[in-house]
């Protein structure tokens, strides 16, 4: 195939997402926290997605998935909306599940549950990143426990995984604060940023879910009681 043919292929296909993104009839889940709302992104978020991202490129870069030879996440429009599409597919297909979080009705970030498998594993990973201006507050883990809830009450899955860069000390102290427990170091597990980037691993299965899902949700989900 020729250069100008792929091209064409190429925006064919882009245009073919776009064109599902605004015709499909989407069915938004909302998850509902203490505080935090997840819910699926459309193209409307946009503008809320774009401002954070723009604000928090430093603070965001260095820990993302992103081969050596691949561009950095593309953050003009059509892109966006064409990853919205890809969730709401993957959604309906029952392999992964993607959310905005949203505090008040504003953006703050995301958080994903992906590589859905079912059969004997019945697992999958958690992925999140938030708006540096908010870190610390104590949204991370409640989306968490609001993702971990849905995945194994409303989903029915076995065992959740999630993968964070030893020096990576936010993220590391979602898992810590929530107590999931914490299974070694994964050698060079995951591209990050264009290097090999080991992992420590912390999972959590249902029937660990099942023993302190009231103590869980009642530190993070229900109304505190002052």
């Amino acid at each position: 195939m020729c250069a100008r043919a792929a091209y064409l292929q190429r925006c064919e296909y882009e245009e073919s997402i776009m064109v599902t993104a605004r015709t499909s009839i989407y069915s938004p889940i909302s998850l509902h926290g203490r505080r935090v709302v997840l819910r699926t992104m459309t193209e409307n978020d946009y503008e809320g997605w774009l401002e954070v991202r723009g604000r928090c490129h430093e603070w965001l870069l260095k820990w993302e998935p992103r081969s050596a030879h691949s561009s950095h996440l593309a953050e003009d429009q059509r892109s966006f909306v064409s990853r919205c599409a890809i969730r709401e597919r993957e959604r309906q297909m029952g392999t992964g599940y993607g959310f905005g979080i949203f505090v008040d009705g504003r953006f703050v970030g995301e958080i994903t549950l992906s590589s859905i498998q079912r059969g004997p594993l019945q697992s999958a990973y958690i992925g999140y990143w938030i708006d540096e201006a908010v870190a610390g507050r104590g949204l991370m883990p409640e989306a968490v426990v609001t993702m971990m809830q849905y995945a194994f009450e409303s989903l029915r899955l076995h065992r959740i995984e999630i993968n964070i860069i030893p020096r990576n000390a936010p993220s590391r102290r979602v898992v810590e604060k929530l107590g999931l427990r914490f299974e070694g170091i994964a050698e060079r597990y995951l591209e990050i940023d264009g290097a090999w980037e080991d992992h420590a691993r912390y999972a959590i299965t249902a029937e660990e879910w099942n023993d302190r899902a009231p103590e869980l949700v009642a530190d993070w989900l229900l109304p505190s009681v002052n």
